[in-house]
C-alpha cells in the first residue's frame, strides 16, 4: 500500500525574475519596506520613516520662560443661554389641550416629547420642567391617538 504523499507530484521551485530594462525606476521613488533589493531586512509591517513635522508659531525655547495658560488669555467664554425645556413644556401643554378636543394635536405632541427628551440630556436644563414636558407630551400623544382611532371607527359606521 503506497502512501498518499507519494501520489502528489512535487511542484517546481518558485523563481522570481528581476524586471527587464523597459521598467522605469524613477529616482526618489517610494521604497517599500521588505523589498527584494534589501533582502527583506525589515518586516513589511515595520515602522516606516516619517518626515519631520514643521510647527508654526513661536518656539517655547526661544521665549525664555515656559508659556503658561491663563483663562483671561483665551478671551470671553461664550455662555449657552438657550433653554429647550420651557419650549417643550409649552408645546406639551398646547398639545394636551388640543388633544382634549381633536386628534390633530399629535404632531405638536410628538415635537414636545422629542424636545423634552433632548432637554433631559442637556446638563443646563431644568430637569423638573423637562420631566413635566415629557409626561404631558406622552399623555397628549395617547389622547390624540385615541381621538384618531375613534374617528377611524366612525368612518366605518358612516360608509
Amino acid at each position: 500500500m503506497s502512501d498518499a504523499r507519494d501520489a502528489v507530484p512535487s511542484l517546481p521551485p518558485t523563481r522570481i525574475d528581476r524586471p527587464s530594462g523597459e521598467v522605469e525606476n524613477p529616482a526618489g521613488a517610494a521604497r517599500l519596506p521588505g523589498a527584494l533589493r534589501d533582502g527583506y531586512t525589515r518586516m513589511p509591517t515595520g515602522p516606516v520613516d516619517v518626515e519631520p513635522v514643521v510647527a508654526s508659531g513661536p518656539d517655547a525655547d526661544t521665549l525664555g520662560a515656559p508659556a503658561s495658560w491663563s483663562p483671561s488669555s483665551t478671551g470671553p467664554v461664550p455662555v449657552d443661554d438657550t433653554r429647550l425645556a420651557p419650549w417643550a413644556l409649552l408645546a406639551a401643554i398646547v398639545a394636551l389641550v388640543a388633544s382634549f378636543f381633536v386628534g390633530w394635536g399629535l404632531p405638536v405632541a410628538v415635537v414636545a416629547v422629542i424636545a423634552a427628551v433632548m432637554s433631559l440630556r442637556r446638563p443646563i436644563e431644568s430637569r423638573a420642567m423637562a420631566r413635566w414636558a415629557l409626561a404631558l407630551g406622552i399623555c397628549a400623544t395617547v389622547y390624540s391617538l385615541g381621538w384618531l382611532a375613534w374617528a377611524g371607527m366612525q368612518f366605518d359606521r358612516l360608509g
